[in-house]
């Protein structure tokens, strides 16, 4: 099954993986503190501009996972002190799913000591639920939160348990989780 990008979410660890179709020339890697997701060296030429972005950006005590641009205002929103809920509900509110030709949703998810959210804005609805489990939401098939059954607790586990599940078209994977006052970060690009 195909379900495109998406989001899991426990209490202990945020992770998302890249799945595509149409790009499948990307990789994770770091730059300023971030984790992006971009073009490999022999990737096409391309100007969509939906295919490279901060992919993974942590604040002080709170870390988010997403599949596009969104995820740094929703980083800069936890800066200024906004709680997880009101960071990604006002900025999936603002940008609203991807203007492309599948209008494709916006997923998100955060984590912190205090607890984790998972987010999405379709084409018709915003949900932001904090979650107690862990819990998947993608950009098709499964663009509701929903339970997910993830074993990992840790992120080099958790982006290689995301990279190996089985949803077609995987390209990379990443996930994050609060450790020691900080964050613990792990991607997979194979």
């Amino acid at each position: 099954m195909y379900v495109g990008r998406f989001v899991v979410v426990s209490p202990e660890v945020a992770a998302y993986r890249v799945s595509s179709r149409s790009f499948p020339n990307r990789h994770v890697y770091e730059r300023n503190g971030a984790l992006v997701v971009g073009p490999t060296a022999d990737a096409p030429e391309t100007d969509n501009p939906y295919i490279a972005y901060n992919c993974v950006r942590t604040t002080d005590d709170t870390a988010v996972v997403g599949n596009g641009s969104h995820v740094d205002p929703i980083a800069e929103k936890l800066a200024l002190g906004y709680p997880a809920r009101d960071a990604l509900v006002t900025a999936l509110h603002a940008l609203d799913f991807e203007k492309d030709d599948y209008d494709t949703p916006r997923v998100a998810g955060t984590v912190s000591e205090a607890g984790a959210y998972i987010a999405t804005v379709r084409r018709d609805a915003l949900h932001v639920q904090e979650v107690t489990e862990p819990t998947l939401v993608a950009t098709y098939e499964r663009d509701a939160p929903a339970g997910y059954d993830l074993d990992a607790t840790e992120p080099a586990a958790a982006a290689r348990e995301l990279y190996d599940a089985d949803f077609e078209h995987r390209v990379c994977a990443v996930a994050v989780a609060p450790v020691d006052g900080g964050f613990e970060t792990a991607y997979v690009n194979e």
